[in-house]
């Protein structure tokens, strides 16, 4: 195995055990706490706490990072892995006090969510020394491995209590962890700067270089981006409310814990033939057109699931992840990389994801208390307006971005 294959091959590994995680923390985050008693309207409350405080947190650890002290993209993720192990042991084996279970859960999906764009950062951080890593391809490889633990997951579910789904995360995330410990950057690693980073630094070489750890400061600076998270905000609005409440959206139409494991298995796995070749797709469509194609068919993906009369409806709407997520997740990364200047740039990441995350805030305020008042189908029709009106306005985003070429992203 050649350097490159190496360095792909762990940061893979770590992607992979990251997103069966996260599966586990989030496509089931309904299942369990119905399983534990709890309403949509209380699932719906955790879930925004959750996303609120994860906001709040991402851009101060960001920060913290992009100083280039003793905290590092990699250390930030052990740390990060080590307390979700942790924090799943202790809910195994927690079964009726609600308030320990809320605030456990709300802590473990709130630190799921907040070191993601972590993982993102190190990626880049990596490359631009000399490391060669095929993000596309390991990112891809993540979502496949959310593709193999979601079946297997719902059909545990079948047979045994939730506390499974906490049980599975310490495992996968465990051996996350010892892939993270030897994910060492090598000591002679060369500090030369690839790809999108070549004309950046260009760029910074006619400027001086300030962190823009100030939200408004950050805001002025990247008037674009600041508009492309607010299409972002509300297209992944409709995305995070058919992750958070898809047992409640196909249960009137049939289906069961079963099918929303092959359903997001389905999902998942499509995805890594887009991701995997996003390179090469960038050379001949430009980035900017692959984030407005992504944007156009999320609001498909949700209008189908909104007009689906069974469950085989519901299998067509997951297949428009192949040119949704995947599409979206790369070139977003590429576009926050390459927007943003060295000293902003594990902020670009962080509030691209906080982004995302407020998306879920949103979504588990509004959507539970719908789904408790009108039903799913009044929930997605909400979702199709937000995502028609974001996919508006990351074309005028894109278009407005800051001096920066934007035609390749490898």
């Amino acid at each position: 195995m050649d350097r490159g294959k190496f360095w792909t091959a762990r940061y893979a590994v770590i992607n992979a055990t990251y997103f069966m995680g996260f599966c586990g923390v989030h496509a089931y985050a309904s299942i369990f706490m119905l399983g534990r008693g709890f309403t949509n309207s209380q699932i719906g409350m955790l879930l925004a706490l959750a996303n609120v405080l994860s906001v709040l947190i991402q851009p101060v650890i960001a920060g913290m990072i992009d100083k280039q002290g003793r905290l590092t993209n990699r250390r930030t993720a052990l740390f990060s892995t080590a307390a979700i192990i942790v924090l799943s042991l202790a809910l195994s084996f927690v079964q009726r006090e609600k308030a320990v279970i809320f605030i456990i859960f709300m802590l473990i999906y709130m630190i799921q969510m907040a070191y993601q764009p972590i993982i993102i950062a190190m990626n880049f951080e990596y490359a631009e020394r000399g490391c060669s890593i095929n993000f596309g391809l390991a990112r891809g490889l993540g979502s496949v491995g959310f593709a193999v633990y979601s079946p297997i997951l719902g059909n545990l579910l079948e047979r045994h209590s939730v506390s499974v789904i906490h049980m599975g995360d310490c495992l996968v995330l465990t051996v996350g962890l010892l892939f993270l410990l030897t994910f060492k950057m090598p000591a002679g690693c060369e500090n030369s700067i690839l790809g999108s980073g070549e004309k950046r630094a260009d760029r910074e070489e006619k400027e001086q270089l300030v962190a823009h750890n100030n939200f408004f400061d950050f805001a002025r600076h990247y008037p674009g981006f600041m508009l492309f998270l607010t299409s972002v905000i509300l297209v992944f609005f409709a995305h995070n409310m058919i992750n958070d409440y898809l047992i409640q959206i196909i249960t009137p139409l049939g289906g069961t814990e079963k099918h929303i494991g092959y359903a997001t298995s389905m999902a998942a796995l499509i995805e890594l033939p887009t991701m995997a070749f996003f390179a090469r797709m960038t050379k001949k469509i430009s980035c900017e057109k692959l984030l407005i194609i992504s944007t156009i068919i999320f609001t498909v993906k949700v209008a189908l699931l909104f007009l689906a009369g069974g469950i085989a409806g519901v299998f067509v709407s997951q297949f428009c992840q192949i040119g949704a997520y995947a599409l979206f997740i790369p070139a977003s990364a590429y576009y926050a990389n390459i927007v943003m200047e060295r000293l902003d740039q594990v902020k670009g990441q962080a509030y691209l994801n906080c982004a995302i995350t407020l998306s879920g805030t949103f979504s588990g305020l509004i959507c539970g208390r719908v789904l408790d008042l009108a039903g799913p189908k009044a929930m997605l029709a909400g979702g199709v307006c937000a995502s028609a009106l974001g996919t508006i306005l990351a074309v005028l985003a894109v278009r407005k971005k800051k001096g920066v070429s934007f035609g390749c992203c490898n």
